[in-house]
């Protein structure tokens, strides 16, 4: 059984296992992706010199629509509870764009959308640089990355029959990395043992990641958790991209004044008021027209939101869909998230989650180098014999 494994092994990696590469390294350059972009252009997400009290939304929102490019328009505004964070006014287009304003100041200090770098980065993770046919037609990008990370789940469990020592001094061994026994042992243990401890962390990345390639793989997933796919909950249409990178300079710049009418916008510090209150451990609040989500992190889940709805006009609160009661569809989704890029667990599961990324990358390049040493090794052979 263990020589069937192994041409299984062996006859899935060799086609497929330098996408595996690429997908494990793209995934790991991505975890850190928001804190790089916030370090990188720190001058667009914080204020320098904080003031004692921020400017009324209202009217930082009406500053930076005053200022939109004709046709665009502010789809919400979000707020971090940290005094030096500036405020995140989110835009209809270009998709995932935002303006950033000194809250105290009424400074904008720029529009925010994601590095060049970043999207190659994350189009190469999902879609291997590929785009969606206009046509409708196959998507062949995200085909090849979901069919090699399927494979890439059957090769990391036949692995392990491969591995599954005989023996307890044969356990001892298969986890050890030898540093001093020559190249080709310490490539071997390298590929052997460096598979084995990161096994169950590259599993679950592999398993939640293919809900995003395959919908019978989504509706199977979620069937298995008992809840209905339809039913899942979608992101907030006003969130911005996630891991968004900056490109300095001012925002919207052609001016094009709206016709009098009362600001829709004249209620929003009334509704934050009432939501900071509520909800002072709160790591950020969306407020967009008629409804408001509070993000508190509960139990890991990084999208676990609190939905508000309130009367526009008068910013009264109206109603409220806590995450602790809402259904299992409105859940899985953003654990799904949450496991998957290792933000479940804040800076600790995601240093965890590079580290295994980063060696699972290696796998496919240490297992290419000890197949390719083999056949080598196998013609050397012949060659002495004849």
């Amino acid at each position: 059984m263990r020589k069937t494994f192994r041409k299984i092994h062996l006859w899935l990696a060799v086609p497929f296992g330098l996408i595996i590469t690429i997908i494990c390294f793209t995934g790991a350059l991505l975890v850190f992706e928001d804190e790089i972009t916030h370090l990188t252009n720190r001058n667009l997400y914080y204020v320098e010199n904080p003031g004692s009290q921020p400017l009324p939304v209202g009217t930082l929102v009406e500053k930076v629509e005053s200022q939109l490019v004709k046709g665009g328009a502010i789809t919400g505004v979000t707020i971090y509870p940290q005094p030096n964070r500036t405020y995140q006014v989110n835009l209809s287009s270009p998709r995932g764009a935002a303006v950033y304003i000194d809250p105290y100041t009424g400074e904008i200090k720029g529009q925010s959308q994601r590095s060049p770098f970043y999207q190659a980065v994350f189009s190469l993770h999902r879609w291997l640089l590929d785009s969606q046919p206009a046509d409708g037609g196959i998507f062949w990008g995200k085909r090849i990355t979901g069919i090699s990370t399927l494979l890439f789940v059957i090769i990391l469990l036949s692995g392990i029959v491969i591995w599954w020592p005989r023996s307890r001094k044969g356990l001892k061994n298969g986890i050890q990395i030898a540093l001093r026994k020559g190249k080709a042992r310490f490539w071997h243990d390298l590929h052997a043992a460096g598979g084995i401890y990161v096994l169950l962390l590259i599993l679950v990345m592999a398993l939640t990641g293919l809900t995003w390639s395959f919908d019978w793989y989504k509706n199977a997933f979620y069937t298995v958790f008992g809840v209905e796919t339809s039913a899942a909950a979608k992101p907030a249409a006003n969130s911005p991209a996630q891991g968004q990178k900056v490109s300095q300079g001012k925002s919207p710049v052609t001016k094009d004044t709206p016709a009098a009418q009362p600001s829709p916008f004249a209620c929003w510090q009334s509704v934050y008021d009432q939501l900071a209150a509520r909800n002072p451990g709160n790591q950020k609040i969306e407020i967009s027209n008629g409804t408001a989500n509070v993000s508190n992190n509960r139990y890991g889940n990084i999208r676990g939101t609190d939905r508000y709805t309130f009367d526009p006009q008068s910013g009264q609160i109206t109603g409220v869909s806590l995450y602790k009661e809402s259904n299992s569809s409105g859940k899985i989704r953003g654990w799904i998230y949450s496991i998957h890029t290792g933000a479940w667990g804040g800076t600790a599961s995601r240093i965890l989650w590079v580290l295994a990324s980063l060696l699972g990358a290696t796998l496919p390049l240490t297992g290419y180098y000890l197949w390719i040493k083999r056949l080598y090794r196998k013609r050397h052979n012949r060659a002495t014999t004849r």
